[in-house]
């Protein structure tokens, strides 16, 4: 992996999304570890270099947006706000609680930050289309990031999205697929294969763009590949590993939720993530963040 020249605490910032992540789903007893995890670097770099650190404004066209279509991954997208100071460090660890703002999917009437609610596999996609056509017909400069998941690819609403977007030539919408090869319980080419994926996205009239996702130097080259494309959309296809950074749920499907860990799973995951063992009790009731408490 290498970093970014531009943004030389990357490695930080995701490790720390990581981190938010696990304690979150931990104490939720709830979650998906495996597709937050393995989305953590490219997170990191969309909300350090893409996104701003403001709370979204309705009718700006100017700013970019960014939509979690994979939203069972949540946990890292509310990660990615905490470590960027968005909201409050001990937020995440009310995932999934009744009434809170961090709902087990992104929800827009609970969260200012999130553009849109997700949770229905190509949702997300398809509203990033909109978004996307809605900002040109009114003369806007912002672009849109949306990420997806394995499991979309398979959903017909993605395919007509992606015909869609490439026939109105939507150049400001980038997509980028967190591609860990698998989904619910199970590799993606035992339940419904995916390739040639690259090709197929090509031939639905989008630039494709193929990188480590966990190289961010790779990630910083794809962005900026598809800023300077012109007449056609942009896909990221970002190869990345199910559980990155936690040893015991790397490429493990059984890893992708919706999952209760235990406190040795959550222990050793946050050691794995370099935390000391004495401060994760810190991690788990919010302490470790300038003694907040929950």
């Amino acid at each position: 992996m290498t970093t970014s020249p531009s943004h030389p605490d990357l490695r930080e910032t995701a490790r720390l999304i990581r981190c938010h992540s696990i304690a979150s789903i931990y104490v939720a007893t709830s979650g998906h570890p495996g597709g937050a995890l393995s989305a953590a670097d490219l997170l990191a770099y969309l909300y350090s270099a893409e996104i701003g650190d403001e709370e979204p404004r309705d009718g700006d066209l100017t700013r970019n947006r960014f939509i979690l279509s994979k939203g069972h991954a949540c946990p890292a997208l509310y990660a990615a706000l905490a470590v960027k100071g968005q909201i409050s460090p001990t937020d995440p660890l009310q995932l999934r609680k009744l009434g809170s703002t961090m709902q087990g999917h992104p929800h827009v009437g609970a969260l200012p930050h999130v553009e849109t609610s997700t949770g229905s596999l190509g949702q997300g996609f398809s509203a990033a289309l909109g978004m996307a056509l809605g900002i040109r017909h009114q003369g806007g400069s912002g672009r849109v990031y949306v990420m997806l998941g394995d499991g979309e690819m398979q959903e017909g609403e993605v395919w007509e999205a992606a015909q869609c977007a490439a026939h109105y030539k939507l150049d400001k919408l980038t997509a980028i697929l967190d591609y860990n090869k698998m989904q619910s319980d199970d590799l993606n080419e035992n339940i419904i294969g995916l390739e040639p994926l690259a090709d197929k996205w090509r031939a639905f009239g989008w630039h494709v763009v193929e990188i480590d996702g966990h190289d961010f130097a790779a990630i910083e080259a794809a962005v900026a590949e598809a800023k300077r494309t012109t007449g056609k959309p942009t896909l990221i296809l970002a190869h990345t590993l199910k559980g990155k950074g936690v040893s015991f749920m790397e490429n493990y499907p059984t890893w992708h939720g919706s999952v209760t860990m235990s406190l040795d799973d959550t222990e050793k995951s946050l050691i794995d993530l370099g935390v000391a063992q004495s401060d994760v009790p810190g991690w788990l009731d919010g302490t470790i963040h300038g003694g907040h408490t929950q």
